[in-house]
């Protein structure tokens, strides 16, 4: 009976000891758990630490540390990388928007000059080669001031209906030269948000513009009434894969495509820094950009 006894003690022991010792590695658990979402959602030069001196929670977390100061090292590479690439575009944009309108200058003169009918031809592929360069620059240049430093939202009370019909008003003759008659569907009853007006105009332009140089001749416009945008055409010449990446910084449909492929780009920049969201899809040959606020 007394080595009954004294087992049965030992077990006891032995089962304190255990319970013990879960709890505390549930607790180192929970530590490492917390710490680690924490290291990821702060960017903080910190490391996880442990109250406990389990040497196998204590090795998991060095290990995790480990992966931490290196995930920080790629992180910092690719911000410098892309701060350098970002203050690259600002400067050659900058430094050629000084010269480019000097030469369209120099040819608004020059037209005005008597030359013979080959030369005005020359000219006029000139000018027009020039404007396009001139138009590229002052994106690459909008782009760059957008997304390279921190831009403080000048916020208004706006109503969604006029800012759309405003920006749909602006590209009425780009619109009808392309043949382009747009269905428009917009409540009467006004849609009111608090946002920056400027870039609401913006995103709603560089959609018209995408859908100018896409449609196969028709655009639908709708405003929601719980505040969704939605913008339509059919565009034979796009596939699942290209309109996937519609919003990707430089992507161009068509190598030859007179654009720097930033216009969806930088809608996507600022529909995101006034918190809504912004999407595209594509259905049976019908492309459709979605916008919320």
């Amino acid at each position: 009976m007394l080595w009954l006894g004294i087992l049965c003690a030992v077990l006891g022991i032995t089962v304190v000891i255990l319970l013990v010792k879960i709890v505390l590695l549930h607790r180192a658990g929970d530590e490492i758990h917390s710490q680690f979402v924490e290291k990821l959602e702060n960017d903080t030069n910190t490391l996880i630490l442990l109250s406990t001196r389990d040497r196998y929670m204590c090795r998991l977390a060095e290990e995790i540390n480990v992966q931490l100061r290196e995930l920080r090292a790629q992180r910092r590479r690719f911000q410098q990388g892309d701060y350098e690439l970002k203050e690259a575009v600002t400067n050659i944009s900058h430094d050629l928007r000084t010269p480019l309108t000097a030469i369209c200058g120099y040819l608004d003169l020059l037209e005005q000059e008597e030359i013979s009918e080959t030369a005005g031809r020359y000219l006029a592929v000139i000018k027009e080669r020039s404007e396009t360069l001139k138009q590229l620059t002052e994106e690459l240049f909008r782009y760059s001031v957008i997304t390279s430093v921190h831009r403080d939202a000048n916020e208004e009370d706006i109503i969604l209906n006029h800012v759309l019909e405003e920006s749909i008003s602006a590209y009425y003759a780009a619109l009808k030269n392309s043949r382009i008659e747009p269905q428009i569907s917009i409540p009467e009853e006004k849609i009111r948000r608090r946002l920056d007006k400027k870039s609401v105009s913006r995103i709603f332009s560089n959609i018209i513009n995408n859908a100018l140089k896409y449609s196969d001749g028709d655009l639908h416009i709708m405003l929601r009434e719980d505040g969704e945008i939605i913008f339509s055409n059919h565009a034979s010449r796009l596939n699942e894969i290209q309109v996937g990446r519609l919003f990707d910084r430089f992507y161009t449909v068509e190598a030859a495509d007179k654009s720097t492929g930033l216009g969806l780009s930088i809608a996507k920049i600022l529909t995101e820094q006034m918190h809504g969201k912004i999407s595209a899809r594509y259905n049976d040959g019908v492309l459709s950009i979605h916008v919320r606020f």
